[in-house]
């Protein structure tokens, strides 16, 4: 047995073991999104609950108070159809309670339509979003110009001047039988997160397993060390 046959195994061990924690890891992941999914199923074939001060993300809840229209904003960028729009974004004034952020639906950049403000106090029914978390592919935000690309509450809230919000969003949904064509266009369901971690963790375990395969194969076909030649010389 020598170290030349060996080395790819020494070699692949750790690779291998690589692979198969990036499996196990998808498979994890696997498990999360799935009771994500029915836990966001659940929440969406339920009646609205009240909202808390820490609800869980997604969960569906109706939120009492006043818009506050002057200080309204833009969250994101979103093409529908050929027109280029964004997320109204709008806080809602609660008695004994912090400023929320809600996204009250799309409406075009082009403000040549008439967009729906309700005066007074309003339940906005809709699903908790959590924050978004910046990073270095993270787009400028606008202050001044109330133009944001993520949801970060406690950077938007400042620039509109406002007390410390919520530490998440409300997205609105459109109440049932709302005519079509009415601005801001609510979300009309909760969102649904694909769930590919399944076709993750076949590759990751598919990967291990061809490795292995390879280094049986390599460690079967290579030369043994011959012992000395019969009638040589000693």
């Amino acid at each position: 047995m020598t170290l030349r046959r060996w080395a790819p195994l020494l070699v692949a061990l750790p690779v291998l073991a690589v692979l198969l924690s990036l499996g196990t890891w998808q498979v994890r992941r696997l498990a999360w999104k799935a009771d994500m999914l029915a836990t966001i199923a659940a929440s969406e074939a339920g009646p609205p609950q009240p909202l808390g001060t820490m609800p869980a993300p997604y969960t569906k809840v109706v939120a009492i108070g006043r818009f506050d229209h002057d200080r309204e904003a833009l969250l994101g960028l979103e093409v529908r159809g050929t027109t280029l729009g964004a997320h109204l974004l709008v806080p809602l004034l609660r008695d004994g309670a912090p400023p929320l952020l809600v996204d009250r639906g799309w409406v075009p950049m082009e403000r040549d339509r008439t967009v729906d403000r309700p005066a007074g106090e309003v339940a906005v029914t809709g699903y908790v979003r959590p924050a978004d978390e910046r990073d270095w592919n993270t787009a400028r935000d606008d202050p001044a110009g109330r133009r944001f690309y993520i949801l970060d509450p406690a950077a938007i809230g400042a620039a509109l001047g406002l007390p410390p919000p919520a530490p998440f969003g409300l997205v609105a949904l459109a109440s049932p039988g709302a005519p079509a064509g009415v601005l801001p266009a609510a979300a009309a369901t909760l969102p649904r997160p694909n769930n590919p971690h399944l076709g993750y963790a076949i590759t990751w375990y598919g990967l291990a397993a061809a490795l292995v395969g390879v280094v049986i194969a390599f460690v079967m076909r290579a030369p043994k060390a011959r012992g000395p030649q019969a009638g040589r010389p000693a």
